[in-house]
């Protein structure tokens, strides 16, 4: 990356514990070499004051910076990486986690001001991630437009046992699943909830996503993996507008559908760009999450 870094905007995990300091050491360094902090709300409450006065909201932060540093985990960084590519832009994300590492939040404390002198510097090395757009057609109108970078998920209320989905690609039919639920996955949210839900890891470079049912009432409903360019159509079954199903993106926000409505899912037009931690390759990222080719078994 060749771009200069003028104003760096800060988020920190809801209710992050012992931020106060890095974020203090974290402005320092920042203003050293001539760089604005700019702190998002509850980033400046905790960093005193004087960081308040300029504080921006998360809605408005990635406007206003050339980067973002996210200090927490990976839903934090989430919430970001959504904002941004709703906001228009194409500027990069540095993830920092202060407990084990993220699939997202790869990058650890103790490695924050190498990774961002690199940044600085022009030198860091950027992981270009897919994002999906997801559309909810109701009626003859699109009712409501989302940019997600893990997964769009289909689940049934509380009190009901099962839901029923019609899943349609490239606009032939595919399949009726009877499930749980149903996971629409980017490459990147494979380490997500469909990774749990009994999902493939897909590679972030793969161009690709995946379709996963959660607790199918048949064996014979798997994972699918299709290519990135495919658009895919899901259509609840739903008896009346008393809805038992639920749409959500990334885990952050959703809400009930109604009977009609149309999910369209595809590739979206922006992408995300995540600072790569330099200590570490993908696959060593993976080796410690999932604890493979340790002694014991699982782990």
């Amino acid at each position: 990356m060749n771009s200069t870094i003028g104003r760096v905007g800060i988020v920190t995990k809801h209710g992050l514990v012992g931020a106060a300091e890095h974020l203090t050491r974290l402005e320092a360094w920042l203003q050293a070499r001539g760089i604005d902090a700019v702190f998002e709300t509850e980033a400046a409450a905790a960093a005193g004051p004087e960081a308040r006065a300029g504080a921006l909201s998360r809605d408005d932060l990635p406007r206003e910076v050339d980067l973002v540093v996210v200090l927490g985990g990976d839903g934090t960084l989430l919430s970001m990486a959504t904002r941004t590519a709703a906001a228009g832009r194409d500027i990069p994300i540095l993830g920092v986690n202060f407990g084990s590492l993220g699939f997202l939040t790869e990058t650890r404390i103790d490695e924050l001001y190498a990774t961002l002198d690199s940044v600085v510097a022009g030198t860091a090395e950027l992981s270009e991630r897919t994002l999906l757009a997801a559309d909810l057609c109701r009626g003859r109108e699109t009712f409501d437009s989302r940019i997600v970078l893990n997964d769009v998920v289909f689940t049934k209320g509380a009190l009901s046992r099962m839901i029923e989905l019609s899943v349609s690609v490239n606009g032939g039919f595919v399949t009726k699943v009877k499930a749980d639920g149903l996971i629409i996955a980017s490459a990147t949210g494979s380490t997500g909830y469909t990774l749990a839900a009994g999902g493939p890891i897909v590679h972030p470079g793969v161009d690709a996503f995946v379709l996963t049912p959660i607790a199918p009432h048949t064996l014979t409903n798997r994972p699918v993996v299709i290519p990135g360019s495919a658009i895919v159509e899901v259509r609840p079954h739903i008896d009346d507008d008393a809805s038992d199903i639920y749409v959500t993106y990334d885990g952050q926000t959703g809400y009930p559908l109604k009977k009609g409505d149309v999910v369209r899912v595809q590739k979206s037009a922006r992408t995300l760009r995540l600072v790569k931690a330099p200590a570490r390759s993908y696959f060593e990222l993976l080796r410690e999450k999932l604890k493979w080719g340790e002694r014991g078994g699982r782990g």
